[in-house]
């Protein structure tokens, strides 16, 4: 496998349905209460003061990936601490040396940052990029779901970080670690959650959500990829999309019954964002160019639109159509399509056609130019909406505002909020989601986890 594409695995990166009822203040999982990138507090700034967001808090963490939640004034975030290692071993690349280490779920108090709680447990890594866990923890009724990088799955009263109940899926479904962890996102959806596990005939399961009791599991794949189970709603009713690395599937969400399956085969089993549903139009995409908009029915029925394979022959070479990311997971709105291409720019397309509109490097690099843009490898930048405009929070650790057309990418501010701590092809990053609640942006690196004030 190419290294210049091997980091791209790890912060991962919605679905358009909500899983639990909460406050419109909280964000109680990854890309918010609906898994849709879209924050609908009001009262939030226009603009940066000169001197950038107010910064109310900062708390030590160690590191990880996983972006922090933020339910019931608490802020959960998981994170790991080294045993005799340093943080980025020599070579991240590494999948064969067991990596000594304890992985945590901290509970912090959303108003001050102060440390509430904390379940830790042993968990050597033996996987690429081992800093630390991918996956955002998911709050639903009054319960905490945690899935860390090896596969230990937690379920924590969210008060007290007592254990309810715990599993650990590579061995309860005889399966094989991804290279790059276990990346998807807890999904909770009625009485369920949701996990991707691997072994024969368990891609997907889903299990009881109070004591962990198997109800059903489906699908069988050579790797499970590391994009989060997905719920969306087509046609009067709940579909669960589920994109492992050689297909993407629609299955009932209750049942785990198949309803429908596309090839769509990334290169290296990448398979990483959330798929997007916009009206009766779904898109997903990842890196090599590997690419779909199906069109359902309304009997809940999909047709393919377009649809863009990988060349193995061919590599990398850009598609003539549609966008690729890897780390993040495009926004999808009018017919338009947001997301991060590669080797780091935001591009717009048109949905239905694919038609490359425009694209610029700044909301990744600060500027418009990449000249400078050592490795390339797997540019990031994550989308939400607020209103009329989005935040962008780029792998530099600047959080900027903007306003995105057909037409264009036009910039109101930008600001640091965060030091880039991570290593990645010579440089630093930041590729960790942030949380948007109670009118502040709650963002991490390896170091720290930091409460910035966007409220007017």
């Amino acid at each position: 496998m190419p290294r210049v594409l091997a980091a791209a695995a790890l912060t991962l990166l919605g679905s358009l349905a909500t899983l639990c009822p909460c406050p419109a203040a909280d964000w109680p999982q990854w890309m918010g209460p609906n898994r849709d990138a879209v924050w609908t507090e009001t009262g939030i700034l226009k603009a940066f003061p000169k001197d950038g967001p107010k910064v109310l808090w900062r708390a030590p963490v160690s590191a990880g990936y996983a972006g922090p939640a933020v339910a019931g004034g608490k802020v959960f975030v998981a994170d790991r601490v080294l045993g005799v290692r340093a943080m980025n071993p020599a070579d991240p690349f590494d999948t064969k040396t067991r990596v000594p280490g304890v992985e945590r779920l901290l509970c912090l108090d959303a108003k001050t940052g102060k440390e509430l709680w904390k379940h830790e447990y042993d968990c050597a890594y033996q996987i690429s990029y081992p800093a630390g866990p991918r996956c955002t923890p998911t709050v639903a009724d009054g319960k905490v779901y945690l899935l860390g990088a090896m596969g230990d799955l937690h379920c924590l009263a969210a008060d007290t970080g007592a254990v309810v109940w715990a599993k650990n899926l590579p061995k309860d479904y005889d399966a094989k670690v991804p290279t790059w962890g276990y990346c998807g996102h807890p999904l909770v959806y009625k009485d369920l959650v949701i996990c991707l596990a691997g072994g024969d005939g368990s891609v997907a399961v889903a299990l009881d959500a109070a004591t962990g009791r198997e109800k059903w599991k489906a699908l069988t794949a050579r790797e499970i990829g590391y994009c989060p189970p997905t719920l969306v709603h087509v046609a009067g009713r709940d579909q669960l999309v589920i994109w492992h690395a050689q297909a993407i599937n629609g299955l009932d969400p209750l049942t785990g019954r198949v309803l429908w399956s596309f090839g769509l085969e990334p290169m290296f089993g990448m398979s990483i964002m959330a798929p997007r549903v916009s009206g009766d139009r779904l898109f997903a995409a990842g890196i090599g160019g590997a690419g779909l908009v199906l069109k359902f029915d309304e009997k809940g029925e999909p047709a393919v639109v377009w649809h863009e394979a990988t060349d193995k022959a061919k590599g990398m070479t850009p598609k003539p159509r549609g966008l690729y990311p890897v780390n993040m997971t495009p926004f999808v709105e009018g017919g338009l399509v947001y997301g991060v291409d590669q080797p780091g720019m935001l591009r717009a397309v048109e949905l239905d056609t694919g038609k490359k509109l425009w694209f610029t490097f700044k909301p990744v690099l600060g500027r418009d130019e990449a000249e400078d843009f050592k490795g390339g490898g797997s540019g990031t930048a994550f989308l939400v909406k607020n209103g009329d405009r989005f935040f962008l929070f780029n792998e530099l650790g600047e959080l900027a505002i903007a306003k995105l057309s057909r037409d264009r990418y036009e910039e109101v501010g930008r600001a640091k909020v965060v030091e880039p701590t991570g290593a990645a092809f010579g440089r630093k990053v930041v590729w960790s989601h942030p949380a948007f609640a109670d009118r502040c942006a709650f963002v991490r690196n390896d170091k720290e986890l930091v409460c910035v004030s966007l409220a007017e």
